[in-house]
């Protein structure tokens, strides 16, 4: 090993083993090597076998200096390949199975390939957590959708100490109940139950425990050196501002329910692109669209403001 390998920093990146978290993580990491980082990727068995299924089986060879590599999330093998993963069963697994293996494979790359530096981890992949202070390696997570989302879930306890959670039974879904607006939820003025992510609603097998897997997962988070949010400041300033509280602060469209069926799907997709409200919204995610280049882009735009503060304490793990 050279001494200019050794002064590089080495992050491992690990995404939620889910296409719409991998993809957010898979930027990253591009970002911190393109910014002189070692990286080693690590996906699951069965999502790094759908990878090479769709884009070939070089496709993932890497570079000396990004690397992929994979852990075992323990469930059998699938009758479809190409299927999704049932979540709650699949949460359920990476939380029983997925810490030993991990620790084994940071301890390797670290001996062989260069010193892990940093754990970058996705925020549901808690249990990175447990394996960084075992290993001391300081851990920074990123959570793949908007500040707001995060906010909703660590509101769940107060939503069912507040008895507007569970519903009562399925006839809730249509009854008209989930356009209760509620006011118990931080910067999230407006809000109704039906803009709050589905678990809390006890309906279908599975959300009790996905209920408590976020419990846990965001209990975990208060042990990170950092979370990294996919949003910026013009976007969500003042959930960001409330997450503060929480952590440390780096940092529309047609309303679809979550069991959608396709001609609902073909009706607001005539109204988005024909109807006023369409139009509307058009010029909202132009206006929206503007101040994302322009936080992305600009050097003193606040999303690359933040990106840096992070490259510098990333920096810091490895001296």
């Amino acid at each position: 090993m050279g001494s200019n390998q050794e002064q590089k920093p080495h992050a491992v990146c690990i995404p939620a083993p889910l296409q719409g978290h991998i993809n957010p993580m898979l930027k990253l990491a591009k970002i911190l090597h393109s910014k002189g980082f070692f990286i080693t990727f690590v996906n699951t068995e069965f999502n790094h076998q759908r990878l090479l299924r769709s884009h070939g089986l070089d496709s993932l060879d890497g570079l000396p200096s990004f690397r992929f590599e994979t852990i075992p999330e323990g469930l059998p093998p699938p009758k479809n390949p190409n299927a999704s993963q049932d979540i709650p069963t699949l949460a359920k697994a990476v939380e029983e199975n997925c810490l030993g293996p991990f620790k084994r494979l940071v301890t390797k790359v670290n001996d062989s390939y260069a010193p892990v530096t940093c754990i970058v981890a996705d925020l549901l992949m808690g249990f990175t957590i447990d394996a960084a202070t075992e290993l001391g390696i300081p851990e920074i997570l990123l959570w793949t959708s908007g500040s707001g989302s995060l906010i909703c879930y660590n509101q769940y306890p107060k939503l069912l100490e507040n008895k507007l959670m569970p519903l009562k039974d399925p006839s809730y879904l249509t009854n008209g109940y989930l356009d209760t607006v509620i006011d118990c939820i931080p910067t999230t003025s407006g809000i109704r139950l039906k803009d709050v992510p589905p678990f809390i609603r006890k309906i279908y097998p599975g959300d009790d425990y996905m209920v408590e897997y976020f419990r846990l997962q965001l209990e975990r988070a208060k042990k990170a050196s950092a979370i990294m949010f996919n949003t910026f400041d013009e976007l969500e300033h003042d959930v960001l501002e409330s997450l503060a509280s929480i952590c440390n602060k780096w940092g529309v469209a047609m309303e679809i329910d979550n069991k959608v069926k396709s001609d609902e799907v073909a009706k607001l997709v005539v109204k988005m692109m024909e109807g006023e409200k369409g139009k509307e919204i058009r010029k909202n995610v132009i206006e929206l669209k503007n101040k994302a280049l322009e936080a992305c882009t600009s050097p003193f735009g606040s999303s690359m403001v933040n990106l840096d503060k992070v490259v510098q304490l990333m920096y810091t793990f490895s001296k």
